[in-house]
């Protein structure tokens, strides 16, 4: 499902984002995803935040208390951030790689990829691209944030 490479990130290299320090702390790691597909050229800022909106519904409609917090930043919330709630949740990047596991294989039983030629293939990063976010920031909110950029 990732196809870049994992790379470390220190002091100037994570300072470019104002939201860290306040949603998440300072990332500890980015990779880069290569999209299978490229942005609707309808995907704006409202079908990007309908989206982020739908999916706080589901997470709230749970029978226990959501695990994490979904929400879109940035003019045109582009940012797509994921922090936990509670300890123990999202605190390495293969829990957090577990979580997307989980969302592609969502993504793949919903309308948007069933019946197409990639519908054994697309990812959820490849549904986000698709909305045009730009990256994902997952976070357990309180030492590990890891990002994804979406190419």
């Amino acid at each position: 499902m990732f196809a870049g490479v994992l790379v470390a990130l220190t002091g100037a290299a994570c300072a470019q984002d104002r939201h860290e320090g306040y949603y998440y702390p300072p990332l500890s790691s980015q990779e880069v995803y290569e999209a299978r597909i490229g942005t609707l050229p309808d995907s704006d800022r409202r079908r990007r935040l309908g989206f982020v909106t739908g999916l706080t519904k589901q997470l709230n409609e749970l029978p226990y208390p959501a695990p994490y917090a979904v929400f879109a930043k940035g003019d045109e919330a582009e940012k797509l951030i994921i922090v936990a709630y509670r300890d123990g949740t999202l605190d390495s990047v293969y829990r957090a790689r577990a979580l997307f596991a989980t969302m592609t294989s969502l993504v793949r039983l919903g309308p948007l990829f069933q019946g197409t030629p990639i519908d054994d293939v697309a990812t959820f990063f490849d549904l986000v691209k698709l909305l045009g976010f730009e990256h994902i920031t997952v976070s357990d909110g309180r030492k590990f944030a890891h990002r994804i950029v979406l190419q």
